[in-house]
């Protein structure tokens, strides 16, 4: 009796997990951040070439993409089905006293792109190792596209500019999760992610010393109190029933501890899950600050900066990443994401050439694991990379199913 494709799968998968732990293992220890991903899509586009496939070099030589050689002449697919992994890390100092610790001071991998990338590569691998041996029940055409900058929401758009959606027909991806277990998945149709809008106001007074305020109209304190009235005013003036979160990330402003300066500047970002609620809470934020200004004698200006989308899952590819995780991991490991996500990811931009869906990663166990995204101690177990792997692999297949045409 001829074995099973699915078993011929997990165990290609299994072969390749030493691989993917040292894939992930170097590039957290050469993390690289958004814009600077030279060495990291240099390290990927030498790997990948060496195994036979054609690779392609994105902008500036950041992210890659690669395809593995198509199905035989006769035997037509659905087009492309694509892979997506993100491989920029973040400005934040990697605290875990671990073996593969980040080597470059004052950044780390602490958003599991790492991870991503790892992951992605299994998938990719053991997919063209059964389809080069005749082991899969219909020809597949798959791309890996490694992105760069997901953490500044640039990198997407990039990649497309050089035709990293060409051709394709579907498109997938995963993020690590470390409030789940390893060996669950997190699954949702529909709306996964917020809305997220970059915001900037420029906070315009007359500057003066600081012993004599009253000669000033200080941009400071107009600032301090505008952060207070949009943390204050925003949750009080939207539905209790809609979501908003309206967060500062960075305030800039002032050279003298004795001198009241000119101008300061806030930058932070809106999330919000429907459009009527975004644009409400724009002119919202509009009134107030244009409140504040009057009333500190202050001039300030609301810049709109670059908006992300949702991440709105396809309910097709979610039903087969839900058979894929039934059919590697069981049953047991699938978890049903309620509610969506107030975080964003630039995953969204490429929904717009194609239906496609993300799905989270457990990766916590008592071994490793449990520290927050974006914390200088976050980290995987990484088994959870061969159950990702598995999982992506998996629902690529199956998309080919003619049955499923």
């Amino acid at each position: 009796m001829p074995r099973n494709w699915e078993t011929e799968l997990e165990e290609a998968v299994d072969r390749r997990f030493d691989d993917m732990v040292a894939i992930r293992r170097r590039l957290h220890q050469q993390p690289e951040v958004s814009g600077e991903e030279r060495a990291t899509s240099l390290f990927l586009y030498q790997l990948l070439g060496n195994h036979g496939f054609h690779v392609r070099m994105g902008p500036d030589g950041r992210g890659v993409l690669v395809d593995a050689p198509g199905p035989g002449a006769g035997e037509p697919t659905r087009g492309i089905l694509a892979l997506r992994a993100d491989i920029d890390a973040l400005r934040i100092r990697d605290e875990k006293q671990v073996a593969y610790r980040s080597q470059v001071e004052g950044v780390t991998h602490a958003c599991g792109h790492d991870c991503h990338t790892a992951v992605v590569c299994g998938a990719f691998l053991a997919l063209d190792e059964l389809q080069t041996r005749g082991l899969l029940p219909w020809p597949i055409q798959v791309r890996a596209v490694f992105q760069p900058s997901e953490e500044t929401a640039t990198g997407a758009r990039e990649m497309i500019r050089v035709g990293a959606m060409e051709g394709v027909k579907a498109i997938l991806a995963l993020h690590v999760d470390p409030t789940r277990a390893l060996g669950s998945v997190g699954l949702r149709s529909g709306r996964l992610t917020a809305t997220a809008d970059q915001i900037e106001f420029r906070v315009v007074g007359r500057g003066g010393h600081a012993a004599r305020p009253h000669e000033a109209s200080d941009p400071i304190a107009a600032a301090a109190q505008l952060v207070s009235g949009l943390y204050l005013f925003i949750p009080r003036v939207t539905d209790s029933r809609d979501a908003v979160v309206v967060t500062i990330g960075q305030v800039t402003g002032g050279h003298t501890a004795n001198v009241i300066p000119e101008e300061v500047s806030l930058r932070g970002t809106i999330r919000t899950l429907s459009r009527e609620v975004r644009e409400t809470t724009m002119r919202h934020i509009q009134r107030l600050a244009e409140g504040i200004g009057r009333t500190s004698d202050t001039r300030i200006e609301l810049v709109a900066g670059a908006s992300t989308p949702s991440v709105v899952n396809d309910p097709t590819l979610v039903y087969l990443l839900r058979q894929g995780v039934a059919r590697m991991l069981g049953e047991h490991a699938i978890e049903d994401i309620d509610r969506p996500s107030m975080g964003s990811e630039d995953f969204a931009f490429y929904l717009d050439l194609a239906p496609g869906a993300m799905f989270r990663l457990g990766c916590t166990s008592p071994r490793c694991g449990g520290h927050a995204l974006h914390s200088p101690w976050f980290d995987v177990d990484e088994d959870a990379l061969r159950c990702g792997a598995k999982v992506l692999a998996h629902a690529a297949c199956s998309w080919f199913d003619p049955r499923q045409r």
